[in-house]
């Protein structure tokens, strides 16, 4: 621990970091500063203060839980109004959740889908997602293709895969173009890509989908309920991990932490935030790449990760919440989901609480579709997803007894979801800079995860890499001094 500066007035938190008022400017003491209180940023500091070290964790918002948020509906049913689901092979995260007493339940999956093509809205129980023979049999051929391409992926250095270059210089809209002249195939396709990235399939690299697929197992698995990864629910909500996490840190959390400037030198790093500082020997960053970019560094940054955070832009999602009485969707055999080619509320899943006690269908506003419903009032936005929902499910669905709404482009800290994308070209040029640390400053985050890579178990393991670079930095320092 640093020594505290004379002539200064010392305060003591249960943390024993040092907290110091200068010039009515606070000053605090600690091994590791963490920017980010959410799943990535108190995974890193539980894992540090768990080795023995003091942090202070530095968040902006009000709240812990970065891209993960609680919610509930006017009846008082918790609902998740960021992140909520988790799947086979999200071990880490499943772990943590153990760790802290929560306890997770199926997402309700009974019955059949609904798929809406030119104004038809099709029933279907296979894997088929009711798309006319012949072009389920080329949405099917597509599939094979991509997650055989997915599968040469080295998702450590996806950089270095066979082929990266070629993969690198084309989008994955190119790739549909060049490989399929089925326009509903296309469509389908071009659907299904908001549905994983909040952005649109001419908007990240074909090298960019294929490493997202590989680190999330398979395209298969990324859009499964059952044995994928939709398939469980955190009672309660998936905020509470954060807020269990910033329970056990106590006052090493600090809200409403506008942190803008990061000074490092050969001594520590200064972490300056509105209001005062903190001063430590290394800090892990982990917020978004495009909050990352636009921190001040002193001295900057190489020109790679800056550039880097320059093209790593956030996708376009708002999430709804709608309730009603009872879940009316399954006395009609349908088990909630539903993928529209036409609407612009185009995917809706069952996410009624586990007693069933009332209906609750959860749904996104994506990509382009996104940043035009923005423009739209809210009750304007109310109109157009329930009248989708009329769509789908019948009459029953014109009267939820409430509706929520989460713009995550218009969080301040956030400024986008799921996660951050890389365009054409920017994953050979750029992707060695995403995770690799820059002298005393470590990164974190979704968005550097090579496994689940944007999912909160990415973002888990994220925040446990960060905190084992950071204690090994630590080993290293304090052997040289032995």
């Amino acid at each position: 621990m640093h020594a505290p500066l004379p002539g200064s007035n010392l305060c003591h938190n249960s943390h024993t970091t040092d907290r110091l008022l200068i010039e009515g400017r606070e000053m605090q003491q600690v091994d590791v500063a963490v920017i980010g209180a959410g799943l990535a940023g108190l995974s890193a500091a539980r894992t540090l203060v768990a080795a023995g070290k003091t942090v202070a964790v530095l968040e902006a918002r009000d709240r812990v839980g970065g891209r993960t948020m609680g919610g509930a509906l006017r009846n008082g049913v918790p609902v998740e109004l960021g992140g909520q689901w988790i799947g086979p092979t999200q071990d880490v995260v499943a772990e943590l959740v153990a760790e802290l007493g929560l306890s997770t339940f199926a997402t309700f999956d009974e019955g059949a889908g609904l798929t809406v093509v030119d104004g038809a809205v099709i029933r279907y129980t296979d894997e088929t997602f009711g798309l006319p023979d012949e072009t389920a049999a080329e949405v099917g051929r597509l599939w094979v293709e991509l997650e055989t391409l997915a599968a040469s992926i080295t998702t450590d250095t996806p950089w270095e895969t066979d082929g990266a270059e070629e993969f690198d210089r084309q989008t994955l809209d190119t790739w549909l173009c060049a490989n399929t002249e089925d326009t509903l195939a296309r469509r389908f396709f071009r659907l299904l890509v908001p549905a994983l990235f909040s952005a649109e399939s001419p908007e990240m690299s074909l090298l960019h989908f294929l490493f997202y697929l590989r680190s999330g197992t398979s395209l298969a698995t990324l859009v499964a309920t059952t044995g994928g990864a939709q398939e469980r629910r955190v009672t309660g909500g998936t905020h509470l991990i954060s807020e269990r996490i910033a329970a056990e840190l106590g006052d090493a959390v600090r809200l409403g932490t506008v942190v803008r400037t990061i000074r490092q030198d050969a001594d520590g790093v200064v972490v300056e935030y509105e209001g005062g500082s903190v001063t430590a020997d290394r800090v892990i960053v982990a917020v978004p790449p495009t909050l990352a970019g636009r921190l001040r560094y002193v001295p900057p940054l190489p020109a790679l990760r800056d550039g880097l955070t320059q093209q790593m832009p956030a996708g376009s999602v708002i999430k709804f919440q709608v309730g009603y009485e009872t879940p009316f969707w399954r006395a009609d055999g349908l088990n909630g989901f539903a993928l529209s080619v036409d609407d612009a509320f185009g995917l809706v899943l069952d996410n009624s609480p586990q007693d069933g006690s009332c209906g609750v269908l959860v749904g996104f506003i994506e990509g382009a579709h996104a940043r035009t419903a923005a423009l739209l009032t809210a009750e304007e936005r109310r109109a157009l997803v329930v009248s989708a929902l009329v769509k789908y499910f019948g009459p029953q669905a014109a009267e939820p007894f409430d509706l929520v709404e989460q713009d995550w482009n218009a969080e301040e800290f956030t400024r986008g979801c799921y996660g951050g994308r890389l365009g054409a070209g920017v994953w050979t040029q750029y992707g060695t800079a995403l995770a690799a640390p820059i002298d005393r400053i470590h990164w974190a985050g979704a968005e550097t995860a090579t496994v689940w890579n944007g999912y909160m178990d990415g973002a888990v393991r994220s925040g446990y890499r960060a905190a084992d670079e950071v204690l090994t930095a630590h080993s290293r320092t304090e052997g040289r001094s032995a």
